[in-house]
């Protein structure tokens, strides 16, 4: 019998935190001061909703989820890191990060960057000396999959296109552009990399894709609109950031309606992406749910 989605969630948590607590390196060990700090972004916060859609896309295709907590790993340090930089004066200048605060404020600007450089390099090592699939060039194909979804045809472009609007009105396709890359890129590479831990086809990769493309826009529309209508605690960072920094949104676009219109629709057509999946498509299908409810 399976177990509901709160109970999966919670178990998948507790499971992934002690993951995370054995790849990355003991806060005691030389430079102490650099590992505690990557613990200090990485662990006890977030919902890991990056690694939830890993694990759920390699239960699809059955897949070994020692090899999923590899994947899982490495997409969580990339997108810790990107915290820890977007975060940075040099950035967006936020204090508050997952209700603590910011890995700059709680150490300083140097340790931030290298704590960045740290997990970032960390993620492409548990990829290259794991072994997440039995063809060499599949897995080859996971490692470049990931690159690209951090690099500047990725999250990274998507961010250095985000600091280049500030002030500046977007057109909804620019604004999905940007989007599609700054956040989707990463959530898109969570889906496929589980998937391709297991045995999914070329067919149902193409699938996993438009769906994590799909659900990866949502996240960012729903962000938008939680952005104007949360509050910091809840957020677990600076509420009302992005209108203050006068930073293009789906809701400065929009409207409140309009974002949340937008946001239902590119549910709707996720979930239609998995019509052919069935029940192995169910906690995929739960976790698009959450995304746009943001709550469990």
């Amino acid at each position: 019998m399976q177990v509901d989605f709160q109970s999966w969630v919670a178990a998948q948590q507790v499971r992934f935190e002690d993951v995370l607590c054995g790849l990355l390196p003991r806060a005691e060990a030389a430079p102490q001061r650099l590992h505690e700090a990557m613990r200090y972004a990485v662990l006890d916060g977030g919902k890991r909703v990056r690694p939830l859609l890993a694990f759920a896309a390699g239960e699809l295709g059955g897949a070994d989820v020692a090899r999923v907590n590899v994947v899982a790993a490495a997409v969580e340090l990339i997108h810790a890191y990107s915290l820890v930089h977007d975060d940075m004066p040099c950035m967006d200048d936020d204090v508050l990060r997952r209700g603590k605060p910011t890995c700059h404020v709680q150490y300083d600007d140097a340790t931030a960057l290298l704590v960045g450089d740290s997990l970032q390099a960390l993620a492409f090592q548990l990829l290259a000396e794991h072994r997440l699939n039995d063809d060499a060039q599949r897995q080859l194909d996971m490692i470049k999959l990931l690159a690209v979804a951090c690099g500047s045809r990725g999250m990274a472009g998507g961010q250095a296109i985000d600091l280049a609007s500030v002030g500046k009105p977007l057109t909804l396709p620019e604004l999905e552009f940007m989007h599609i890359h700054k956040t989707g890129a990463l959530i898109r590479a969570a889906v496929l990399l589980g998937a391709h831990c297991g045995s999914a086809s070329p067919a149902q990769l193409d699938k996993l894709d438009r769906f994590g493309k799909l659900i990866g826009l949502a996240f960012q529309v729903v962000d938008d609109v939680l952005d104007c209508e949360a509050d910091t605690a809840t957020l677990g960072k600076t509420a009302g950031k992005d209108a203050d920094n006068d930073k293009p949104t789906y809701v400065s676009l929009l409207g409140i309606q309009g974002a949340r219109d937008m946001a239902q629709r590119l549910h709707r057509e996720a979930l239609e992406t998995l019509a052919e999946f069935g029940a192995s498509a169910q906690r995929l299908r739960e976790l698009a749910d959450f995304i746009i409810l943001r709550k469990f």
